[in-house]
């Protein structure tokens, strides 16, 4: 058990009935026990069109239990949060955390009925960065298959769990690498070049959704990434390709996709409220500032909305809907803005008015002035399924110093970074940070802290 659940929670004495039945839950966790399933979701059965609607999510003991410990943690730590099977250990559970079983009969205890779960395991994962925080090498494809897509399908498919509906988010940070970060891109890696040449990343993810396509409660959605990564107008049809391409690999086909995801475990805004992308100061395009450098977009929100009818018009449904995680993309707090910047000049504008302060729109780690987001909610726009927390907030992206020679060091997680494109900002990553996936207190602390909407 982790340092983070070694005290139990008290259940509150006006904690409704679903704060209580969580807060049981985590005592039980802590006892070391896992409740069996209490009885059968109660939504319809069957495909539905948008699997949030009127859904009740499943809310993961382990995150609330670690959110309701901080001080003011208590206002979110009934939101619902993915529960990530980044290892193939991650299935079966590993010391003071449950397995895929564990959270499904946990769900069906709680009365939930919608679980939302990422994989992300894939062969040669995080090939765009130094550290690559996956098990699986790039010739290891069979391994993915066998020991974590397949013991995956294996348990959705349990009779047990068909009343719920499984959203699973398929391999973040995978496909878009490899239009952003292959030759002959500036950004270019020499793993993702590998990648890329082993065919390893389209064939595990077609692989993945044509197995989670034969559980007919299960609704994959496929990464896209964020506008910070694809938002230039050199990578919109060649992402729809992409995505088209590996939907259509290893007996997968397009209609095994319910959707697509954006923003995942980053912090791009969803709106910009003083700054839009077709805006002119001085004549001068906001789109030519340092800050923007050229991208189609500001916000989050329309790159999602875009990107959807290019997927459509590259061949995925018409039906197919968007998550946005919205769990570290608030930007709240003193530092946001209150209106629009002075019009001298088309940079003054852009730094004065945009509420997104990172210092480079492609710095990923442990945020500094980040908050939470909106919280999750069903059907906020045409198009969008859902905001989700897709990201448990307070889970650290990487460590901010070097941990060893076996654990090598992740430059954009280290405060005095400069980033190789844009070395005139530093990375934007908090001090003291723990490593990827561990509890870090202060960045959740921060996150209440300037949460928008505020808490």
């Amino acid at each position: 058990m982790s340092e983070t659940m070694t005290l139990p929670l008290p259940v509150p004495a006006s904690a409704g009935p679903r704060r209580a039945l969580t807060m049981l839950t985590a005592l039980a966790l802590v006892a070391g026990s896992v409740p069996s399933p209490a009885r059968a979701a109660k939504v319809e059965r069957g495909p539905v069109d948008n699997p949030y609607v009127g859904a009740t999510a499943y809310l993961n003991p382990e995150w609330s239990v670690r959110a309701h410990a901080e001080p003011g943690g208590a206002a979110v730590a009934d939101q619902p949060t993915a529960v990530w099977l980044d290892r193939i250990a991650a299935i079966d559970g590993t010391p003071g955390r449950m397995g895929l079983r564990g959270h499904l009969n946990t769900a069906l205890a709680q009365g939930a009925d919608l679980v939302q779960l990422t994989l992300y395991n894939l062969p040669g994962r995080d090939c765009d960065r130094r550290v690559s925080y996956g098990e699986l090498a790039i010739d290891e494809l069979d391994r993915y298959r066998s020991e974590f897509v397949d013991p995956i399908v294996a348990i959705l498919a349990d009779p047990s769990y068909a009343g719920l509906r499984i959203v699973t988010v398929v391999e973040p940070n995978s496909l878009p690498n490899l239009v952003t970060h292959t030759s002959p891109r500036p950004a270019a890696t020499a793993g993702c070049d590998r990648v890329k040449a082993q065919g390893s990343h389209l064939a595990g993810i077609g692989y993945a959704l044509a197995r989670l396509a034969t559980v007919p409660n299960v609704y994959a959605y496929l990464d896209a990434s964020h506008h910070g990564q694809l938002g230039w107008s050199t990578d919109g049809a060649a992402t729809a390709a992409l995505l088209h391409q590996a939907a259509s690999t290893a007996g997968s086909t397009p209609s095994a996709v319910h959707g697509f995801t954006v923003n995942v475990a980053n912090y791009s805004v969803l709106r910009e409220p003083y700054l839009d992308a077709d805006d002119v100061v001085n004549g001068q395009p906001v789109r030519d500032t340092a800050w923007i450098a050229g991208n189609a977009y500001v916000d989050e929100l329309p790159y999602a909305q875009q990107l959807r009818q290019l997927l459509v018009a590259s061949g995925f449904s018409v039906r197919v809907g968007m998550l946005v995680d919205t769990s570290r993309n608030g930007w709240g707090g003193p530092a946001r803005p209150t209106g629009p910047g002075p019009s001298t000049s088309a940079e003054e504008y852009v730094e004065a008015g945009r509420t997104d302060r990172r210092g480079y729109l492609g710095n990923w780690c442990n945020q500094v002035g980040a908050g939470l987001g909106v919280r999750p909610v069903a059907a906020p726009e045409a198009g969008i399924d859902a905001y989700a927390w897709i990201k448990p907030p307070g889970e650290s992206d990487g460590a901010s110093d070097v941990l060893g020679a076996n654990r090598p060091y992740e430059p954009m997680c280290d405060p005095t970074y400069r980033p190789h494109l844009f070395p005139t900002v530093t990375s934007g990553a908090m001090q003291n940070a723990p490593p990827v996936g561990e509890w870090f207190p202060a960045h959740f602390r921060q996150l209440l802290a300037n949460a928008w909407p505020p808490l």
